[in-house]
């Protein structure tokens, strides 16, 4: 298979928030999916999403598709709830008293107690973003750059060359400003070790010859 690359000039621009997002159609059954993110309970046995800025809640719906009552159930155990949740699934009614309909999960991006969650300013324009500790970094892609946060350190826009890979790997590389940075990121459970926080990618970053290794998640300007 080949690989698909896309060379980004521009710096990154500054971010907004956004909460909901509809997937653009490639198929019937992607075209009814949306992406809600917001606060997750657990209630009676059961998960309810109360999304970003509503009122509005929703039973989750999982049918063995993800993980999530366990993650649900470890992150809860750890401090007092709600989480905040990163989701994708189809919406639908519910006969459920208390409730204003379902979502059937397909994806579980995020699950986290610590973070911005609903107030964070970055997630609408970013397409990805990769973190890890000991040392802290961070790197947050948008449609015409990264910004690449260290410990200690201003942060650094640069511009990126994006590999597409099989199995729903990405490589982002960017020589520029005295760095040689490659981000590698693939679709795969990943545990912040410090947080606990779940999210859907695992991450690398190769900076300068040094290896880092964390987790990542797609931003709202990703519809995949």
């Amino acid at each position: 298979m080949s690989a698909s690359r896309t060379l980004v000039f521009a710096l990154l621009p500054l971010f907004a928030s956004c909460q909901v997002f509809k997937d653009q159609p490639s198929d019937a059954d992607r075209a009814e999916q949306v992406r809600l993110q917001g606060e997750l309970s657990q209630v009676g046995g059961q998960l309810l999403l109360r999304p970003c800025q509503e009122q509005r809640h929703f039973v989750i719906s999982n049918d063995g598709a993800t993980d999530i009552m366990r993650e649900t159930a470890e992150l809860l155990g750890g401090g007092p709830g709600p989480l905040f949740a990163d989701l994708r699934g189809s919406l639908a009614a519910s006969r459920q008293k208390g409730v204003d309909g379902q979502l059937q999960l397909s994806r579980v991006y995020r699950l986290q107690h610590e973070g911005r969650g609903c107030e964070d300013p970055n997630f609408k324009r970013s397409t990805l973003h990769a973190s890890g500790q000991e040392p802290g970094w961070s790197v947050t892609v948008g449609g015409r750059g990264l910004v690449l946060e260290r410990q200690g350190q201003q942060p650094l826009a640069l511009p990126f060359l994006e590999e597409q890979l099989p199995e729903g790997r990405l490589n982002l590389s960017s020589e520029a400003n005295g760095q040689r940075l490659e981000l590698w990121v693939a679709p795969q459970r990943c545990v912040d070790p410090m947080s606990g926080a779940v999210q859907h990618l695992a991450a690398e970053l190769r900076l300068n010859g040094e290896v880092l290794r964390g987790c990542g998640y797609y931003g709202g300007a990703r519809s995949d």
